[in-house]
């Protein structure tokens, strides 16, 4: 009896020192800018630090380039990579290459070297960005595997390099988001700061634009190929973004762990957010936010609906696309809003600043169910807002008057978009205004109402 209390109390004394050690090493490594969640995830290098490294700077210092760069391929794509140190992963999305050995990029040619002779792939071109519908409008990268008549480096560096272009369809928030931002958070956010970006089909009103996220994401200066010709060398590469999905991050997906929270977390200490949660929220009236729209898509009869809106006791905030461009100060509004409403469009990608608990109200325009729920619907629940829909009948959209109420525009949405998704887009998306009945969104509201005070 004697031995196995001793045994009892010998366990319980080493898993309260194992806790203990755990704690320290929590305390000592991570004391960073990361969620708890996040912390197992981040490694850094040692390359680049101040000649006066902190405690944590230093243990970051011992891991490995490959960590990083080997969970951004899985399974046979791992293999090749650990092999020959090259390999590249595509989906039905998009084109993930990876390197963990030294590479060269020549600005002036956009190629980039990569000294092997074991390689599969001996010349190989890439648009590193992550979808495929855009891709006219982004500029090829050339990947050269050789041993011999490599270019000299002009610059050495000692952090890897990420290669993605900033072209597509930027200049429309969901794309950016979707493309761009979500994809970049996804590659790059586990390098924790320690890789440097080339930007092809560089925009500087973009990267000023989101230069908060993208000094999060990198620490170091952002080379722009147009302007800067020479051959940079690096230790490792990663060319082109992960994707996910519309407006999504998922936990198993490369490179593991990250979810939309993680990613609203980020965004709430990129802009500096106060509120984490919609009750944490002190006013007199509740915040409510119409995206008003300039062209299509927009609301015929605002001022009606404004009035509603206020009638049932929200403070009334309209936005104006000119207004949404400003994110630093846009999104510190968003994060004190309880409830957002607009037209299935772009405008609604701002869901992703609102506080948890606020509410999402999507417009659905004619002929739009399905991208207003994919798009905007689902994602919307994933980010922890609650999200409803109302849906037009066909006398709330101005294509009634245009085409008659028996008019197969009216009548047949889908027939319309089964000639081709541009077809649909000319009528439903480019064409289409809406003059809503208040008294029967004045439902919806009342029900929005009920979920922040819930």
């Amino acid at each position: 009896m004697g031995k196995e209390q001793n045994r009892f109390v010998l366990c319980a004394s080493s898993s309260m020192a194992f806790l203990l050690l755990l704690a320290w090493l929590y305390a000592s490594v991570f004391s960073s800018d990361v969620t708890p969640f996040e912390a197992w995830k981040l490694p850094g290098f040692g390359s680049s630090l101040s000649s006066k490294m902190s405690d944590h700077e230093a243990i970051l210092a011992n891991y490995s380039l490959d960590f990083p760069l080997r969970r951004l391929v899985r399974g046979d794509d791992r293999i090749q990579l650990d092999t020959t140190g090259f390999a590249c992963h595509s989906d039905l999305y998009s084109e993930l290459c990876i390197a963990n050995k030294e590479v060269r990029i020549d600005n002036k040619n956009l190629t980039v070297y990569i000294p092997s002779s074991q390689s599969q792939i001996s010349r190989k071109n890439i648009k590193p960005y992550p979808t495929t519908n855009p891709l006219h409008l982004v500029t090829s990268m050339q990947i050269v595997n050789e041993e011999t008549n490599l270019p000299a480096c002009d610059f050495n560096h000692n952090v890897p390099v990420l290669v993605f272009s900033s072209g597509g369809y930027t200049g429309n928030l969901f794309h950016e988001m979707d493309e761009l931002i979500i994809p970049l958070f996804i590659t790059s956010r586990h390098f924790r700061s320690n890789l440097k970006f080339v930007i092809t089909d560089y925009k500087a009103w973009w990267v000023n634009k989101y230069s908060r996220i993208l000094s999060r994401l990198s620490r170091y200066e952002f080379i722009n190929p147009a302007v800067n010709g020479s051959v940079h060398c690096f230790p490792g590469a990663v060319i082109g973004l992960k994707f996910h999905g519309l407006l999504a991050l998922n936990r198993t997906d490369i490179p593991g762990g990250y979810s939309m929270f993680d990613f609203k977390h980020f965004l709430a200490q990129t802009y500096n957010l106060k509120h984490r949660n919609v009750f944490e929220i002190k006013r007199e009236k509740p915040v409510l936010i119409l995206i008003s729209r300039a062209k299509t898509r927009r609301f015929v009869n605002e001022d009606e609906m404004v009035v509603m809106m206020e009638e049932l006791g929200f403070e009334v905030v309209v936005t104006r696309p000119n207004r949404m461009s400003n994110l630093n100060k846009f999104s510190e509004l968003l994060n004190s809003c309880s409830v957002l409403v607009g037209a299935h469009g772009a405008g609604m990608t701002n869901e992703v600043f609102l506080p948890v608990g606020a509410v999402a109200v999507q417009v659905v325009p004619l002929g739009l169910d399905w991208a207003s729920t994919n798009y905007f619907g689902e994602p919307a629940r994933e980010m922890g807002v609650k999200y409803l829909e109302y849906k037009i009948e066909p006398e709330e959209s101005t294509l009634f008057q245009t085409y008659g109420k028996d008019h197969v525009v009216v009548t047949d949405p889908q027939s319309i978009f089964a000639k081709g998704y541009q077809a649909g887009r000319a009528v439903y998306i480019d064409e289409q205004n809406l003059k809503i009945n208040v008294e029967r969104f004045r439902g919806t509201l009342v029900q929005a109402k009920q979920l922040i005070e819930d």
